[in-house]
């Protein structure tokens, strides 16, 4: 999937899951490595004191939550940061960081990808006992204020360069949180980590994060050169939020956005986040799911105004199960082992830009 998609594909787990992004799911053990120190003859005649974060780091003790869902494990935390897997419901995780605004937590998740053997979650969808008592990471650890990071309180355009002319190369959700690395002269454009974007950035307009001590960032210019830090002349306030077209995902029938196999003893429910738009941006969505019973419970919400068309296909052909934003678990009869392909699509709109998100939830009947 592209970065459009703001995926939370959460499946009710007994022994395994289908879903094609799936890693193994794992518990994470924790190992205590315990070094040789070896006996020093001699000291030397002046040692240079370890910076405050090196020399007095505090041991971490994990603090136990549970997964309420399915939920992917991200390389950052961010819904732009790789899967490096799926954690299964109920499953013990163990918190050891969060994200400035405690949205995310950093678990212990010894995956081969996982930088350190951590991964990071969606705080949301963890149970925990009380609010976890862990350090925050992302951004200076000593001097927080030094703007290293941003939080995105609203979905925004992730550009090539410092302005609207620019090409969009996705999209950021709110409660997304981003690694700064310049601004532009003004400080009205930031520059942030971003893999997919040329030589790994991207930019995002100011107004629409919220993040301190940009003063300090490096000034870059259009052509990637760093010119120095200064002191912007002010960042615009948070105007009005604006509407986005949906990222294109180029999904069809036949490589659908998600696809889904139903099994009595592995996934039995997932959901789905995503977007489209009219007339320009990503229009329609398809998702492809194999029941196991003889009837599917589908729910469907929308974030705006009611613009979406929907049907539902087997062997080609339209069946009857058709959907409208605000239903909630909806029965739909199916055909066990048959291939059903769940269609959105956004009406024609002649009023200017069109922006709808969703969520769909679809489970098997128990």
């Amino acid at each position: 999937m592209t970065s459009k998609k703001y995926i939370v594909l959460l499946c009710l787990l007994v022994n395994s899951c289908s879903v094609p992004v799936k890693e193994a799911a794992a518990t994470a053990t924790t190992f205590i490595l315990t070094p040789t120190i070896h006996p020093t003859l001699t000291p030397a005649p002046t040692e240079t004191p370890l910076p405050p974060l090196l020399r007095d780091q505090p041991t971490i003790t994990p603090v136990e939550g549970i997964s309420s869902t399915q939920i992917n494990v991200r390389s950052e935390p961010s819904t732009v940061g790789t899967v490096l897997g799926i954690i299964a419901p109920n499953t013990k995780v163990e918190i050891v960081a969060k994200d400035p605004a405690g949205n995310w937590w950093q678990i212990l998740y010894p995956h081969a990808q996982a930088v350190d053997g951590k991964g990071w979650v969606t705080a949301q969808y963890v149970t925990t006992v009380g609010t976890p008592e862990v350090p925050v990471v992302g951004g200076d650890i000593v001097n927080p204020e030094n703007g290293n990071v941003a939080i995105v309180p609203q979905q925004i355009n992730i550009r090539s360069g410092p302005g609207t002319s620019f090409n969009s190369l996705g999209t950021l959700n709110p409660q997304d949180v981003v690694s700064l690395t310049g601004k532009d002269a003004n400080g009205a454009w930031l520059q942030i980590a971003f893999t997919a974007g040329p030589d790994g950035k991207g930019w995002v307009n100011a107004a629409f994060v919220q993040a301190k001590g940009v003063e300090n960032l490096p000034i870059i210019t259009e052509a990637g050169d760093v010119i120095g830090t200064g002191t912007p002349t002010g960042i615009p306030s948070t105007p009005s939020p604006t509407v986005v077209a949906a990222w294109a995902d180029n999904d069809s029938m036949n490589k659908p956005v998600v696809s889904v196999t139903f099994e009595p003893t592995g996934i039995h429910s997932f959901i789905y986040t995503g977007d489209i738009s009219s007339p320009n941006g990503d229009s329609q969505d398809w998702i492809n799911f194999t029941p196991y019973g003889q009837i599917v419970v589908v729910s469907l919400e929308c974030h705006g105004a009611n613009m979406m068309e929907t049907s539902m296909l087997v062997n080609g052909l339209t069946v009857d199960g058709d959907l409208t934003c605000g239903d909630e678990a909806k029965n739909i009869p199916v055909n066990a082992g048959s291939s059903y392909f769940v269609h959105l699509q956004m009406k024609p709109s002649t009023s200017g830009l069109q922006y709808l998100p969703y969520t769909i939830t679809i489970q098997a009947d128990q």
